[in-house]
């Protein structure tokens, strides 16, 4: 994500949300014990301390298949507010022997759930210790606790390694959700259609899910509004859209491991234009809002047509490009903020080169390999913002060392080097320090190891941890595996350290 304008926390470290008290729901006993089951109910969680309901345990999602109907809001002055219908089709293979799992599900109603064909039925949620006969469902959505949990109990039981399709039917009224922050994200409903950008937990708003980076699936989309209209999905076409009574259907498709948050199905007056390619052969599809001013549709323009010279330096960098596709969504909205929405970026407004580069580098860090845990954002943000200063470099604007010497040199307060970047909360997720100081970090790391090191464990990164997460240590022992150095001291300094990183570690 570009956090530039989005999000602020006074540049002072936060505490850990009260809701890591209640938990993450798990399991009962383990299976295997004399007189209990071996059928026990998922998590409710994937035991991020940040976010302890997001994802889910028990089973892992292979592929979301999502049908939506999509009708924006009626012209001003009437309420922002749209009508979704979907369905979403869920192919899961179970973990453990299961006797319930839940889904991640907010703001939206349910009107019918199967598991493998076989109609479940719809119930209040029990109360602690109560039985539930039969295949079932429930939905429990407490925005106080933040806390929206979709339970499956499916019958028969599922045994550990079993595949399953779940269909969902569900739908509602789209309004402009809220994240931790009090930040817009998830299906944020506009004007003239809808902006799609779900960091950290938002995707949830508009499909049931396993709404962690953990649980990385393939996805399809059908996605019908009214004619005029386009929809702008992850991936590729697979076949042109078709308009019939007044609907017009888009198809897209996302093959590559995706992450929940990294899905997109932007809605709005945008001109789709056609795919062109980087040296390398990635297909580029852009979709510009056609209500830009001229002013930023100029900038949107510059930017957008250096897409492919971007692709082509960062994989002399870092490695080929990892996905089917590229591309970039622009979007006359006022969300304020850009997202690194795998293979086709999310705008708000324009798209400057900065922040263009800056989600290019992400579709390798932070979509290929995210985060572990959000506690690592460091990894998503410090190197999309590192690999802009390489990028500036490559442009003849600025060298590295000076985009980090016009960090390093300014006199701040100690509020700001209190913030470990390393640990920044669930309310610092998007903090200054998060982008700088990961960038940063990253350059002093060249510096200490070399730039052959540096590079090489870079690709290494992306290479090992492809289509899967790491988490910081991982990324360290990485490091020290490729360069033969100790750089426990080195991260200690600069993830966590509380004070402004000595000098001598940037001596070039």
């Amino acid at each position: 994500m570009s956090g530039y304008t989005r999000k602020w926390v006074g540049g002072v470290a936060v505490a850990t949300l009260a809701l890591g008290a209640l938990g993450a729901a798990g399991a009962s006993a383990a299976p295997g014990k004399p007189g209990e089951s071996r059928y026990t109910a998922g998590a409710s969680g994937v035991g991020d301390e940040y976010f302890p309901y997001a994802g889910n345990g028990g089973y892992d999602v292979e592929h979301y298949d999502l049908d939506i109907t999509y009708t924006p809001p009626a012209p001003s002055p009437a309420p922002v507010e749209g009508e979704f219908e979907g369905v979403a089709t869920i192919d899961l293979v179970a973990t453990q022997d299961l006797d319930r799992f839940n889904l991640d599900l907010r703001g939206m109603d349910v009107e019918a759930l199967s598991v493998d064909g076989r109609p479940a039925a719809s119930v209040a949620p029990p109360v602690a210790g109560a039985e539930v006969d039969g295949q079932a469902f429930w939905h429990v959505q407490d925005d106080a606790a933040r806390v929206w949990e979709l339970t499956v109990q499916p019958r028969p039981k599922l045994k550990a390694g079993q595949h399953v399709q779940v269909v969902v039917e569900y739908g509602g009224t789209t309004t402009r959700p809220l994240d931790v922050e009090g930040a817009l994200y998830g299906w944020v409903t506009q004007r003239d259609g809808a902006m799609v950008v779900s960091e950290p937990e938002g995707s949830m708003t508009w499909y049931p899910v396993s709404d962690h980076q953990t649980d990385k699936a393939t996805y399809s989309f059908e996605i019908t509004v009214p004619e005029g209209k386009v929809a702008v999905a992850n991936g590729i076409q697979p076949r042109p859209e078709e308009t019939a009574d007044g609907w017009t259907t888009w198809y897209w498709d996302a093959p590559d491991q995706q992450a929940s948050y990294l899905t997109t199905a932007s809605v709005g007056d945008f001109d789709l234009r056609d795919a062109y390619t980087s040296a390398s052969g990635v297909p580029i599809i852009d979709a510009v809002d056609t209500k830009l001013s001229p002013t930023r549709l100029a900038t949107t323009n510059a930017s957008l047509g250096r897409q492919a010279d971007m692709i082509d330096f960062f994989e002399s960098k870092f490695g080929p490009y990892p996905f089917v596709a590229y591309g970039s969504i622009v979007d006359n909205d006022s969300v304020g903020y850009a997202l690194e929405t795998q293979t086709r970026p999310v705008y708000s407004s324009q798209a400057s080169e900065g922040t263009v580069a800056h989600e290019a580098a992400h579709q390798w860090f932070g979509n290929a390999v995210s985060p572990e845990r959000w506690q690592d954002i460091w990894l998503n943000e410090g190197w999309a913002t590192y690999a802009t200063w390489m990028w500036n470099e490559e442009r003849g604007i600025r060298t590295a060392q000076q985009s980090y010497d016009n960090w390093y040199a300014p006199a701040r307060n100690q509020a700001y080097w209190d913030f470990q970047i390393g640990d920044p909360g669930p309310l610092g997720l998007f903090a200054g320090q998060v982008y700088n100081r990961g960038a940063a970090t990253l350059h002093a790391l060249r510096v200490e190891i070399g730039d052959e090191a540096f590079f090489e464990a870079a690709r290494l990164w992306v290479e090992r941890f492809d289509d899967s997460s790491g988490t910081a240590d991982d990324f360290q022992a990485i490091y020290e595996e490729v360069s033969g150095q100790d750089l426990e001291a080195f991260f200690q300094t600069w993830l966590y350290d509380q004070q402004k990183p000595p000098a001598t570690w940037t001596t070039p």
